[in-house]
């Protein structure tokens, strides 16, 4: 966890609670540090580019907290730079419920889940909706292949800090391209084994003399 995100996660409600549950002197040494935004690592860009699937958890007018699944081809969810992340926001159900929302308050949470691997990367940030006019050509640039939807904006956030989460209770899940790949050398041995055993019985078969006539 960086400095950042624990002074942004632990409000007094949370360190109340952390005191109570006897966690609060750990959890506080994480609170030391700069009070500036975060800035992504290699890994953290690495990890953004692999991913086919985030959730974007925005605040609504009333309050309530909006959780939204973003999907697409690997590395749809680009990394400007180490501060800045973008993705092309494509035409859904049109509710605009993410959209309203940061119209009102630009805060968003992010959640990407790498499920094989059990891990799992946590974003603050600041997420803003930009139009076709405003943002030049890097729609078109950012815009993934093989994707048909419309495109009617660009989300972008400012990244304002990050954490790694336990992988203790994330459950592995595949998708069927992963378990198409891990399967692909059995059936590629599968595959070798039974031409192997087919040369065999044709090669007993030859080998195999003709019976004798029944005597009469």
């Amino acid at each position: 966890m960086t400095s950042r995100y624990a002074q942004v996660a632990f409000t007094p409600n949370v360190r109340r609670h952390q005191e109570a549950h006897r966690s609060r002197r750990a959890y506080a040494r994480m609170e030391q540090g700069p009070d500036r935004a975060d800035l992504l690592g290699p890994g953290e860009i690495a990890f953004i580019a692999e991913r086919d699937s985030f959730y974007l958890a925005s605040i609504g007018e009333a309050g309530w907290p909006y959780v939204q699944h973003r999907g697409g081809p690997p590395g749809f969810l680009h990394a400007l730079d180490p501060g800045t992340l973008a993705f092309v926001d494509f035409r859904g159900n049109r509710q605009y419920i993410t959209v309203g929302n940061l119209d009102h308050d630009d805060r968003v949470s992010l959640l990407l889940m790498d499920y094989p691997a059990q891990a799992r990367l946590k974003i603050y940030g600041r997420a803003r909706a930009v139009d076709p006019p405003e943002a030049g050509d890097l729609i078109a640039r950012l815009y993934p292949a093989g994707v048909r939807s419309p495109a009617e904006r660009l989300i972008t956030v400012e990244v304002e800090a990050y954490d790694w989460n336990c992988p203790q209770h994330i459950t592995p899940r595949y998708t069927a391209e992963e378990v198409e790949r891990a399967v692909e050398p059995l059936r590629r041995r599968l595959e070798h084994l039974e031409r192997e055993n087919a040369a065999l019985r044709g090669g007993a078969s030859a080998s195999t003399p003709p019976p004798h006539p029944a005597k009469r």
